[in-house]
């Protein structure tokens, strides 16, 4: 699942269409708000909760209850009169846990200069997901009979959740776990693949193919992290441990 559930790539392309075609409304729709002087009137606050869900959804669990907060702009903040107040979503900002949304001034009112401004929202994102189901401390090598299912705001840390206990088997913690904590990929030690010196099968790809190979690893495999293989030829790859005795080169 990344950054947090995993989500049908039908079932996500329809959320995104649906997020571009709300986005792309914001140029027109906002035009009812051509006088106001506080750009936070309630049309736009329920412009910006209708921005701020489409993003929240667009990377949740189909079933998943989102709950969206929004925040406040700063009071220092002395914004001049604008005809037309354009909500945006950040570029590269994710809908999720703490976040903000941009509003930006197309049209600044009686000649007054244009601004660009965040506003701070909180995204809470509700599904079940595996949690410990006691006090768990570091280092505890992870049963299903110390797991449980719950409904848990998964946006509220980073970190991917599970929905399956068996995936955690044989896993250790590297933090300690209140009971009903979200088990997340962060909290879990990196797996050892391979060691110094053992043989490792290398696979490279690239545009439209892929070659295997088998080499010597120059450093102890861990989960996700890149390491160094040496051919019987002499020359070495740099590739990302993905498995037992695996690694993968992208060219």
């Amino acid at each position: 699942m990344d950054q947090n559930a995993h989500v049908p790539c039908a079932a996500l392309a329809s959320r995104i269409r649906a997020l571009a075609a709300l986005v792309l409304l914001a140029g027109s729709a906002l035009g009812a708000w051509a006088q106001a002087s506080n750009p936070l009137t309630p049309e736009l606050l329920n412009y910006v909760q209708r921005l701020a869900l489409a993003g929240a959804r667009a990377g949740a669990p189909e079933q998943a209850r989102v709950d969206i907060q929004l925040g406040q702009l700063d009071a220092r903040l002395r914004l001049a009169p604008c005809r037309q107040v354009q909500p945006y979503l950040p570029q590269g900002q994710k809908m999720w846990g703490k976040s903000r949304i941009g509003l930006r001034c197309l049209d600044g009112a009686q000649g007054g200069a244009r601004w660009n401004v965040s506003l701070p929202v909180t995204v809470q994102v509700y599904a079940r997901a595996v949690v410990a189901s006691q006090a768990l401390a570091a280092g505890t090598l992870l049963t299903q009979e110390l797991l449980q299912s719950a409904e848990v705001d998964i946006a509220a840390e980073a970190g991917q959740v599970f929905t399956d206990a068996g995936q955690l088997d044989g896993r250790s913690l590297q933090r300690p776990l209140v009971p009903g904590e979200a088990v997340r990929s962060s909290d879990l030690k990196a797996r050892r693949w391979f060691a110094v010196g053992e043989r490792v099968q290398v696979l490279a790809s690239g545009t439209g193919y892929a070659i295997a190979s088998e080499g010597q690893a120059l450093e102890p495999g861990l989960e996700g992290q890149e390491v160094r293989v040496r051919f019987e030829n002499g020359r070495t790859v740099t590739g990302r441990a993905v498995g037992e005795r695996r690694v993968e080169v992208l060219l």
